[in-house]
């Protein structure tokens, strides 16, 4: 999934220059989520690389348990925690809000599903498209949130390349719901990254 713009291209880093498939989150993106979510539930952040997405939430008052596999620094989160791994437990958050690794996002996805009730996957829209993810797209989508722009572009940890101002994709928040009631319609939903 190339892109190019100005002659830069995204998207297509090799694996091994990807290392762990760290993109940090913009903050603005976090912020526009906020509304969506209850503040009487506390998150499991399960993917929180150095804390962009636990940051933000924090700030507005959320309960965030934070784990990844590898530890990034981020004041209480717990590293070395293979999110794959994890078995369901009477302390699990029902809420679970995360930016995956792209190239597990589906797996995560369908594992957050048997931890937690309800699950924000934040994805290039594009992740809609595949057969190969219908079970999660036609059984499990509930809500998806939209950007009305672009977001600032995601570098991956460690880019030392040009620092563009927009992504060059569009992306959105996905919502799964473990136990969608039968015939419930996917809601659709254009946001402003800006107004976060």
């Amino acid at each position: 999934m190339t892109q190019m713009s100005g002659g830069v291209q995204f998207g297509a880093h090799a694996l091994a220059d990807r290392k762990n498939d760290l993109y940090e989150t913009p903050p603005c993106a976090t912020r526009a989520l906020i509304p969506f979510l209850d503040r009487d539930e506390p998150i499991w952040e399960p993917a929180c690389g150095p804390g962009a997405i636990v940051r933000e939430l924090e700030a507005a008052g959320f309960m965030v348990h934070a784990t990844d596999l590898v530890h990034y620094g981020l004041d209480g989160a717990f590293g070395g925690v293979d999110f794959l791994m994890e078995r369901p437990d009477r302390w699990m958050p029902r809420v679970i809000v995360t930016n995956p690794p792209f190239k597990l996002a589906d797996a995560f996805t369908r594992h957050a599903l048997t931890l937690a009730p309800t699950v924000w996957i934040f994805q290039r829209l594009s992740w809609l498209e595949g057969a190969k993810r219908s079970d999660l797209i036609d059984t499990h989508l509930d809500h998806i949130l939209l950007g009305i722009e672009r977001l600032p572009m995601m570098h991956r940890d460690g880019w030392e390349g040009p620092k563009l101002a927009a992504s060059a994709m569009p992306f959105a928040w996905f919502r799964f719901e473990a136990q969608r009631p039968a015939g419930r319609v996917t809601r659709f939903e254009r946001i402003s990254w800006r107004g976060a």
